[in-house]
Order: structure tokens, then sequence, then C-alpha cells
């Protein structure tokens, strides 16, 4: 998903996992704070089904870039389950826990892609992600799209019948949904700007998304001169909602900054995301909750540095996001569980 690198690095290899931590006084939501990794990169931790596996991403060993891996929910039975080669994003189990899908570019070349030229700023690389499905024994990789531009961010819908995509396939950034094998792509979003970290709703019935929409001619024309680089400056996004099938879309936060990484609480009431709205220009990012209707807000982490892509465990009752806290390096970023306190 692109933010997953806000400011991460690689760094060595776990060397403990599932480590006792304390909440800062001030996350009164966050009880009984566990580690699963230590030391490096890692992000977008995201539960099976059952509640009974995690998939994430991690920069670790010899590879310069984020590769994939399935672990216990308490950093355990670790194994990589993508290529050795390229780079991964996004991954995700479909609903029988067997298989899962995420994007890779090993397609391209097994080295990673070029990272972005450091004389533009604060960008994200729009590497050529194709999304895979494979065994949760990193075996059988079946390749699923065929675009050959940026395809990730894939959710599976509640049902376990279709996946909630982002995509530059037709030249801009773009919600998708298709079936499981990759057929019946259908559009959702057609406003110039970017789209992108869709996320169905519990019941299925709605999406949540950030979202950048340039109306300035200016900007407009800095984000497309980006976009044809394939690069994206994401200092500026809101979160909003549309139906599953893209009617009634809806701005909720208007806090400035980079708002990103929504997905919902349990009872499909409120959105919890990430954002560094209180210092647009600065990398401290918090997780916060808010209501549909954009009120409500409620900031959830306190850590001075980085938090962020969080998602409530199947039962609701146990939270897992990725944070800098703690962290041995300067930029690591550690994957942590805590209990969820309403």
């Amino acid at each position: 998903m692109i933010g997953a690198v806000w400011l991460l690095a690689s760094g060595p290899a776990n060397a403990q996992v599932n480590i006792r931590r304390a909440p800062a006084a001030t996350e009164t939501h966050l009880g009984k704070l566990r580690q699963l990794t230590n030391e490096g990169t890692q992000a977008e931790a995201y539960f099976s089904r059952d509640g009974r596996w995690i998939t994430f991403q991690s920069t670790r060993g010899d590879h310069p870039c984020d590769l994939q891996f399935v672990m216990r929910p308490n950093g355990t039975d670790l194994r990589r389950v993508s290529s050795a080669g390229g780079k991964t994003t996004c991954g995700w189990f479909l609903e029988d826990g067997r298989r899962l899908f995420f994007g890779s570019t090993h397609a391209q070349g097994d080295a990673c892609p070029q990272r972005p030229d450091p004389s533009k700023g604060y960008v994200w690389g729009l590497d050529p992600f194709d999304m895979y499905t494979v065994g949760s024994d990193g075996t059988d990789l079946r390749r699923i799209t065929n675009y050959g531009v940026y395809t990730a961010e894939g959710v599976l819908s509640p049902n376990g019948k279709r996946i909630v995509f982002t995509s530059l396939k037709d030249g801009d950034l773009e919600i998708y949904t298709m079936n499981v094998d990759g057929t019946d792509v259908r559009r959702l979003t057609n406003i110039a700007g970017y789209d992108g970290g869709p996320w169905w709703s519990p019941d299925g019935k709605q999406i949540v998304y950030r979202s950048y929409h340039p109306t300035d001619p200016k900007e407009l024309q800095d984000y497309q001169d980006l976009l044809a680089q394939r690069i994206v400056r994401p200092s500026k996004m809101e979160i909003w909602v549309m139906n599953a099938d893209g009617s009634d879309q809806r701005q909720i936060t208007h806090l400035g900054g980079a708002n990103f990484g929504p997905s919902w609480t349990p009872d499909g009431k409120q959105i919890i995301f990430s954002s560094n709205y209180k210092n647009p220009r600065g990398a401290n990012f918090d997780i916060y909750i808010v209501s549909l209707d954009g009120t409500g807000l409620t900031q959830i982490t306190s850590d001075e540095g980085f938090d962020g892509f969080p998602m409530f465990s199947p039962d609701g009752k146990k939270l897992i996001w990725g944070s800098g806290r703690n962290a041995t390096g300067e930029r690591d970023v550690n994957l942590f569980i805590a209990d969820w306190r309403k």
C-alpha cells in the first residue's frame, strides 16, 4: 500500500518476538500491549478471517525491500510466502485462510524498484505491482492481474467473493473491485486525483478510502506531472466513504495533512485511521477514530513517532498496527498488538 514507507528504513532481522510493553498513560483504549517484531521495517499486518494468522510486509535479511510474510498473532511460526525477488505490498488472506493475495513487482525483475529522485521532495513511488495469490505455505503462486503498473492495496470483501484495490491501469489512481480470480473488474472512482487505500465495511455495503482531489490548476498539474513519472506526493489526503458500488462518495474528514490507512471498528459505525494533521509537515502520525458523519474524533495513540495501519482482530478484542515506538534504529517500525478497551 502506498504509505507503507513513510520515513521507514530497513534493518536487521527480528531478534525477539512477543515483547511485553506498556502503552502510554494517555493511550487509554490500549491494554496488554505486546511488540511482535524487533528491528527493521514491518508494515500492514492484517488478520486472517479466523484470527489465527497475520500477513505483513517486511524488509529483512539481504533483500533491501519488502517481501511478504505470515506469522501467528503472537509472533511465532514466521515464514516468507512471496518470491525472494522484487518488492511486495498489501497482503490479505482469502476466505478459507489457505491462500492469500498481495502485490508484487517480481515479474519486472528480482531487483527492488528504483527509489524516487530525492530532489522531488517527499514522494511515494508508484512501483509496477501486479496482484498474485499464493498458498499460505508459499507454494502455487498465481498471477491475477497483468497491467504492469501500480496495482495493489487489495482487501477482501466480507463475503469472500471480491477484492477492492487501487490501480493506475487507466492513467489515474482509482479504486476498483474484481472477483478473487481477477475477473469482472469494475471501476468505482472517477475524480481526477488520488483515490486509494480502500477497505470494506464489516457488512460489505460501504468502502472507506483516502483521497486527494486537487482543484487548483497548479496543484492538479503538479499531481499529473508527478504521476507521469510514477510518483505521488502524499502530504494532502482526507478520508472518504462510498457505497460498495461506487455511489454516494462523501468526504468524512476535513483535517488537513495526510490522513491514510483507514479501516473500520468492528460494529461498522466508526473509522479508524492514521493522521499527522496536528503537524502536517512532521512524521508524527497517530491513530484516530471518527464517526461516519465526521464527528467524535478520538485520538488512540500518542507516541512521538509513527503509528499507522490499524486493524481490529475478527473478534474485535485486539488492535494490531505498525509503530516506531521502542525502536532500536532511528527509522525502525515494528508490529504491535494490544487488547482493545472501548
